[in-house]
This record gives structure tokens, sequence and C-alpha cells, in this order.
């Protein structure tokens, strides 16, 4: 698959849909958290008993593993469908902390495009075996610069964990 190569302001125009996403990402979290806690407390009164279809409360103990399930699912179906399918990066931490990475191209190699949920616009990258730690700031040339090199002529991206 052909990666695909963002330059800043084409990954600055998607940040409003992000951040639409993040806040929805954020709320089914903050919604299998209160399932879970539901059937912790199912599961303390009945034990391994919950799961048992006799027990009195096996019918809600469904109901929030299924809408567990929803919610998770949910969350599956955004990043897929508005992360992933874009050609964006969603590394390791990334739900927890809201980073996402634009796969770009800067003097001749692949670098990231870095971005926090909150930040108003992107303002920093990283080398790939960098990660967030690593992260600097965007100064002008190279946001004029950053992008403007074709996937073609950088090659190999094998260093990118798209």
């Amino acid at each position: 698959m052909q990666l695909r190569v963002f330059t800043v302001d084409e990954a600055n125009s998607l940040l409003p849909v992000l951040e639409e996403v993040f806040r929805t990402i954020e709320f089914r979290k903050s919604k299998i958290q209160e399932q879970g806690q539901k059937l912790e407390v199912l599961g303390l009164l009945w034990g391994d008993q919950l799961s048992d279809p006799s027990s009195p409360d096996y019918e809600q103990y469904m109901i929030h593993k299924r809408a567990i399930a929803n919610d998770v699912s949910e969350i599956e179906g955004l990043i897929q469908e508005e992360i992933v399918r874009r050609g964006i990066r969603f590394p390791a931490g990334g739900i927890e902390n809201g980073l996402i990475d634009f796969p770009t191209t800067y003097q001749g190699r692949w670098v990231y495009l870095c971005w926090r949920a909150g930040e108003p616009e992107l303002l920093y990258w990283h080398e790939p075996d960098a990660g967030f730690r690593g992260r600097q700031e965007i100064s002008e040339i190279e946001k004029r610069e950053m992008g403007r090199e074709s996937a073609e002529s950088i090659g190999d991206d094998t260093d990118l964990d798209i």
C-alpha cells in the first residue's frame, strides 16, 4: 500500500474532524468504564455464578456486556474509518493520550507530523524512531518543505509503522 504524504496544511485541515473523533472516543471510554463498574458490582454479588444463565442478574450482566462490546466496536470503527483509512498513524498510547502522527517527507526521508488532541494546530514533528519525546517544533522553513516530496521519490517506508 502506498503511504499518503501529508503537508502541514493538509494535516491541519483534518484537525477539526480528529478533535471530534477524540471527543467521541472519550465519551465511549467513559461509558465502557461505567458499564465495567456495574459489572464489578454484579460480580461481587454473584461471583462466578453471574455468567450462568440461571443467575437472577444474568440479564443485567448480558446488557452490560453487550453495551461494552458495542462501545468498543464503535471506537474501533471510528479509528479505522477516520484515522487509519485516511493514512494517518495511530501510535501506541494514541487512544490514551490523544496522539496522531501524519506521515510526511522531509529532506529525502520519511518523518511524522505529530499532533496531540487539544493542540490548536500541528506544531511538532519527529523522526520515525523518536516518538513523542523526540518532538521538535516545526519551523516556517520546515512547514513549507514538509510533504513536498512524493512517496515514490523517497522510497523505502519500512521504518514507518502505519
